[in-house]
């Protein structure tokens, strides 16, 4: 029998469960593309930008004590995202690169009702960790440890209380990293006009980044015009797949002169950073760096706000292993991308502000004054 962890719990609003439609997938093999070491702050990841095809159900091997699996429930959407859900995976792929993990697999899922079923196949077969990926899968990863007390849960992006056992919550300061790429925008914009495109504020840490955003632009410029939009007009199933939604924002924003357009949500977010690369203006991606898995935006993607979820989720899987992770809550790390293909047009007077302001953020001498959710 799997090793028994103590106790945790687990606070997320359990109105803001997901409402889609769809049937569970199948569980994925690990034949997936080769994860990629998550960098420091301004190194950047090669990420994977197809999704494996699914071969097998979970192994029965799992069962075994010699046996460290590890398995990931993607929030919906897919494995490929080029955001949160794929960063996820790639650092569960890092866990086995490492030599930690023995087996690894993932479950996409397309309907939030599956949630539970889909956690369910996982704590059946006697995987040792399961991964939870977003929000919106809080409750049914709290709901899941009471049920599959031998396995370590890992919710990513999910603020976790101390009563319940078995789960810790990875989360970032997603309000820094918007900060960062806020002031970097306000400096590089020519019209002083920017834009931020983003799936619902419901979620605190999309609330987060795009407030992070607002902040660090008016550090810099306090009389910047900033157009700051959140796709709140649908449910939960919608907010982060919807690329159209957002690429017409952002062409609304671009043709009311905004020249520097950043977003983040998903799919939606994607929408809006090719939309305004395609308009020739600077686009900021999110989440991971982005340069590397919006090729069709590569070259006018000024920099990413980036959560690094990769090492963050590789960590603490290596800890669940040598028994050393805690209950609660553990808080990964922050920052921005390089300028990549745009380098040459930041000038070395940016950059070292833009380094200023990181080493601020870090040491506590610049606050973004950002509530950790909406009011």
């Amino acid at each position: 029998m799997k090793k028994l962890y103590f106790v945790m719990a687990l606070v997320i609003i359990a109105s803001m469960m997901l409402t889609a439609c769809g049937a569970p997938a199948a569980p994925v093999a690990t034949e997936a593309p080769a994860a990629t070491e998550a960098p420091a702050m301004t190194e950047a990841p090669v990420a994977a930008t197809e999704a494996p095809v699914a071969t097998e159900a979970p192994s029965t091997d799992c069962t075994s004590p010699d046996v460290f699996c590890v398995g990931v429930v993607t929030d919906v959407g897919k494995v490929d995202d080029k955001s949160f859900n794929q960063s996820a995976w790639e650092g569960v792929q890092k866990s086995k690169d490492d030599g930690v993990a023995d087996i690894i697999q993932y479950i996409e899922t397309t309907d939030a009702k599956d949630y539970a079923k889909n956690i369910s196949q996982f704590g059946d077969a006697g995987y040792d960790v399961i991964v939870t990926v977003g929000f919106g899968l809080g409750e049914a990863t709290a709901a899941a440890a009471a049920l599959y007390p031998d396995v370590r849960f890992i919710g990513v992006d999910q603020f976790q209380a101390a009563d319940v056992a078995g789960v810790t919550g990875l989360n970032f300061p997603e309000d820094n990293a918007g900060f960062l790429v806020g002031a970097l925008a306000a400096q590089m914009s020519k019209s002083a006009h920017i834009g931020g495109v983003f799936a619902t504020d419901l979620v605190p840490p999309v609330w987060r980044f795009g407030e992070g955003y607002r902040a660090g632009a008016l550090y810099i410029n306090p009389n910047i015009k900033i157009d700051v939009v959140y796709h709140n007009d649908v449910g939960f199933d919608k907010t982060f797949t919807d690329p159209e939604w957002a690429a017409n924002a952002a062409n609304a924003m671009v043709d009311g002169g905004a020249d520097v357009i950043f977003a983040g949500g998903g799919k939606t977010g994607n929408g809006a950073v090719v939309a305004a690369a395609q308009r020739g203006i600077y686009a900021i991606g999110v989440d991971t760096d982005q340069y590397f898995t919006l090729p069709e935006a590569a070259p006018r993607i000024l920099s990413s706000a980036m959560k690094l979820i990769v090492p963050g989720v590789a960590t603490l899987i290596a800890s669940a292993k040598d028994g050393s992770i805690k209950d609660g809550n553990f808080m990964g790390d922050a920052g921005y991308a390089p300028f990549h293909d745009l380098d040459g047009e930041v000038s070395a007077e940016v950059k070292a502000k833009m380094e200023e302001i990181a080493a601020g953020l870090l040491d506590g001498s610049i606050k973004t004054n950002v509530a950790p959710v909406k009011p």
